[in-house]
């Protein structure tokens, strides 16, 4: 397995079956928990910027002279978005210093989130989609990850604020 591929199949978590994408995306959960308890919610920022372009690079690379622009095996693009849209849970963590797990409904919601938008497709998501290229690939799950972000933030207002 060459290195794009390694890299665009997260370690070959892309060929899980079914549903690679979910697959892919609760690989993406786990990882960030531990990137999480290494270096809080700076080390999980760091790790989503650079995350995008090693993605569309190796996306770029999987997909040359390829029909389909986006392989179901590639799931680096789900990491992405899902790390994006794990941030305000992350960030909550990390900033009143509790145990990122203290959090588990944040974490959960941020993943069921971004699984609806990304499977949907809502606007943006669905334009960027219809790029059929690399780029696109990428940034459908990276504007999922951020609608999914502001739904996990204002649903954790909702309770913290309102219901509590």
């Amino acid at each position: 397995m060459s290195a794009a591929q390694l890299i665009a199949t997260v370690g070959g978590s892309g060929y899980l079956r079914p549903a690679p994408g979910t697959w892919g995306s609760a690989v993406a959960v786990l990882l960030a928990l531990g990137l999480h308890a290494l270096g809080g919610f700076p080390l999980l920022v760091l790790a989503t910027l650079l995350v995008f372009p090693l993605g569309w690079w190796a996306t770029a690379e999987v997909t040359r002279d390829a029909e389909d622009h986006d392989p179901s095996e590639v799931v680096i693009d789900e990491v992405a978005g899902q790390w994006l849209a794990l941030w305000p849970v992350s960030y909550g963590a990390w900033h009143a210093g509790l145990d990122a797990l203290a959090l588990y409904p944040g974490w959960i919601c941020g993943f069921l989130l971004f699984r609806l938008f990304d499977i949907t497709k809502p606007n943006l998501v669905g334009w960027a989609d219809r790029r059929g290229d690399a780029l696109g690939v990428m940034l459908d799950d990276v504007i999922a990850g951020v609608y999914a972000a502001l739904g996990t933030a204002a649903l954790a207002a909702l309770f913290h604020l309102v219901l509590a």
